[in-house]
Order: structure tokens, then sequence, then C-alpha cells
């Protein structure tokens, strides 16, 4: 075990020093102070994948944009609290060109990152009927989601989709929603970590569903368009991405701009609400904002409550990022395609040293290349695995904080491993197997 690429006794002190009795337990977080601890005190670069951050330069017509407005003086003036209006079009008009649904521009919120809009839908839905408390989460999935679940003091349920693909999510959804408590269900698609994407037939089973039991779906698409089997850049032509707003009004959608635009950094993101939703009337939200419509208590209630509103010169750098696409000017997929090349040759680098990939299908279809990938060693579990790699200068995180069953499994992001760096990670993989195989 000392025969390692990083130096054994360096890596085994920094993790005493973070005081991290179970590093396979440690959040994305900490393993990320971890690693920069252990390279700073090394003078070795590790093959960084615990952080699903992007790793490409920033739109420059945001960039651009962005300076004009602060040069305008925006910076000294409050944005409307639900958007500026050259923004809110152009959302409207990127989920009809995209997503071949339509959506008022008043539904259309930009939000402090889709992180605030999930924060400020768990606050809102889960108001809107007393009987209803509860989100359900189809996992794997962010972890951040649940820890603002336990911050509000909101209920929550899971399930591994693992072993519910197809007709066989139905049954399983139905088990949550026949008790009656569930308000919501979240989940992203593609999803984070396992980077599986529902088909059709089950964004069907969950909208269907939906309007049965009147449940609020909540779809985060943070990698929208990311699904390189398919071309989902084209404005206005099919296919479009899909998404559960097809088939059920009963929706919120979150869309990032960190990853699809590389634009993190101005925490910039939207929430667009169904114009049913957005309409409804719930007596019960009464009992926390002046209004019972949906739409108002999420504005003037909610969204104004947590930050009124979010950075006004970032929504203008967002406004002109998407009237580019919408116009047909800028082709944001193939920018990101990067991604999906890295993940297709990082994937070969550990199946050829004797890894396995844990999420490889939907359904009966191989899995996308994309910006995650999740892979496991036979004989250890994900906890053991990840804490072997790091004395090798390999860094993800493990499954089991994301609610997957797959004890076995870590999530790598691609995002942050540059090109040059696969020499480095094929002669640490290859030590790996070298060291561990039986």
């Amino acid at each position: 075990m000392t025969n390692t690429p990083i130096n054994y006794e360096i890596v085994k002190s920094k993790i005493e020093e973070m005081n991290l009795p179970f590093v396979g337990k440690a959040t994305i977080r900490e393993l990320k102070r971890l690693v920069d601890n252990i390279e700073k005190a090394s003078g070795e670069k590790y093959i960084r994948m615990e952080m699903g951050v992007p790793g490409l330069p920033p739109s420059k017509i945001g960039v651009d944009a962005e300076i004009e407005a602060l040069n305008n003086g925006v910076a000294a003036i409050y944005p409307d609290i639900d958007g500026v209006p050259l923004l809110k079009t152009e959302i409207s008009r990127f989920v009809k060109l995209f997503l071949d649904i339509d959506v008022d521009s008043a539904n259309c919120i930009p939000t402090v990152g889709s992180m605030q809009g999930s924060f400020a839908c768990f606050m809102t839905v889960n108001r809107m009927y007393k009987e209803k408390d509860t989100t359900l989460f189809i996992d794997p999935g962010f972890p951040v989601h649940k820890q603002q679940c336990k911050v509000l003091g909101v209920k929550f349920e899971s399930f591994d989709v693992y072993n519910y693909r197809g007709d066989k999510l139905k049954d399983k959804l139905e088990s949550y929603f026949k008790k009656g408590n569930i308000s919501s269900v979240l989940y992203s698609n593609p999803n984070n970590p396992s980077w599986i994407c529902f088909t059709d037939k089950e964004l069907t089973i969950i909208a269907d569903l939906a309007n049965q039991y009147n449940v609020v779906i909540m779809e985060d698409l943070a990698y929208f368009g990311m699904d390189f089997r398919k071309d989902y850049s084209k404005p206005g032509l099919p296919p479009f991405q899909p998404s559960v707003a097809k088939y059920t009004d009963n929706y919120i959608l979150f869309i990032s701009s960190s990853k699809a635009f590389s634009y993190a950094g101005q925490r910039i993101g939207m929430m667009v609400i169904s114009n049913k939703l957005f309409n409804t009337q719930a007596e019960d939200l009464k009992r926390f904002y002046n209004s019972d419509l949906f739409g108002k208590a999420m504005i003037f209630g909610t969204v104004y409550a947590l930050s009124s509103g979010t950075s006004h010169s970032a929504q203008y750098a967002l406004a002109a990022i998407l009237k580019s696409v919408n116009d047909g000017k800028y082709n944001f997929v193939d920018d990101v395609k990067e991604y999906g090349e890295k993940a297709h040759i990082m994937k070969k680098l550990f199946t050829d040293n004797g890894f396995k990939i844990v999420y490889d299908k939907d359904e009966n279809e191989p899995l996308a290349d994309g910006f995650y990938f999740t892979f496991s060693y036979p004989g250890l579990t994900g906890e053991q695995l990840l804490e072997k790699l790091l004395y090798y200068g390999i860094s993800a995180i493990s499954l089991t904080i994301t609610g997957s069953e797959r004890i076995e499994g870590l999530r790598a992001c691609v995002s942050l491993v540059k090109r040059n760096q696969f020499s480095d990670l094929e002669k640490r993989l290859n030590a790996f197997n070298a060291n561990h195989s039986n």
C-alpha cells in the first residue's frame, strides 16, 4: 500500500488533519479541500474528478453583454424580483425552441443558480396543501438538494431508480403517490451523478402519475442538451430535449447556465413554471403568503424573501446568450461536446485496467458519454475505493452520498481533467490495478 504514486505518509497525514474518520463518506467540498491540501504538500497534481464544475471558458457573448450592462450602470439599480423583461422573453423563447413547450414569459424567473430555484420550490410547493408535505427524490441525485430540505425542515423520501427502469417505474412511483403525502418529485435529466437519461416511456409514466395524484414534477435540466447521442442543438427543430413538460402541466423546470453555457461563476439560473401551475389557486398557501395563487406566492413571497431577485448584470449576460442561441447564431452544444469526448476516452482507461462502469444503460440502450460517469473496482466498496485512489492521485465521490444503493460505486466528473493528463491517469490506474488485482 505504501508503494503508491503519491507519497503515502503525506496523504495519510492530510486525511488525519482533516479529521475525516471515513473519507468515503466525505462531502464533495470536504474532498475538494482534502485534495487541495495534499496537492500543496506533495507538489503532485491530482486527476480531479470530485467537483461537478465546468471546465470550459465562459461564453464570450455573456461576458461582453454583462460588461456592457455594468458600464450602463445596472449595478446601482435593483432588478425586478421576477427578472428583467428581456431575459424572461428569451427564456420563454428558449423552452419553446428547444423543449417544444409553451410557457408565458411571466412564468420564467431567473434565480441565483438552479440551487436557489430548487430551494424556493421546496419551500413553496410543500405549502400548497396541508396534507402534501413531502418531496420524493428519484435517486441517485445531487446531495445538496436533500441538504436544502433538511435546512428547511421539509420531509423527503427517496429511492434508487437503478432497478426500476422502464415499466417497473410505474408501480414504484405509485407506491409513494398513493399515500397522499407526496407534494413533488425531483430528479435530474441527464442525471447527476449517474448520467442516466429517462426515456420517453419513463417520462410519460411520471407525467401520467403526476396528473392522477396532483403531484408537481421538478425537473432539473442542469445538463441541458448534453445527451450527445442525439443532436438537440437546432432551435425549433426536432429532436427536442426530452422533458416531462411534454406530458403534464404539473411541472417546474430548473435550467442552469453553469454547464451548458459555462457561466457558473455569476450564479444565474432559470426557473420555468407551467402556465397551469403558475395560476393554480391553493388556499393553504395563505398560511404563509399574502396570496393563494402559486405564482404570486413564489415570486412575491419566497423569491422576494430569499434574495429580492438575482444579479442585474448577469441577467443581461444570460439574455444575450439565450438570444444568440434562440436566433441560431450560437450552437452551445458544440462547445460542450468536449465533455462527452473526454468521457469516452476516460471510461476506456478505467475499464482497460480492471474497473467496471456501474450505471451503464438507459433501459436497453448503452449510456451516453457525458459530464459524469460511474465506476467500481471488484472486491471494494465505493468508500474503500475512494480512499485508496487518493494515494494514486485520483479523486472522485462516493455514490452513497447521492442516494444510490450501488455501494460499490464512485462518481467521476470529467470537466476538470485535461487531455494532457490522460497519460498520468493511465499510469496511475495501471499501478492501482497491478497492486489490487488477484
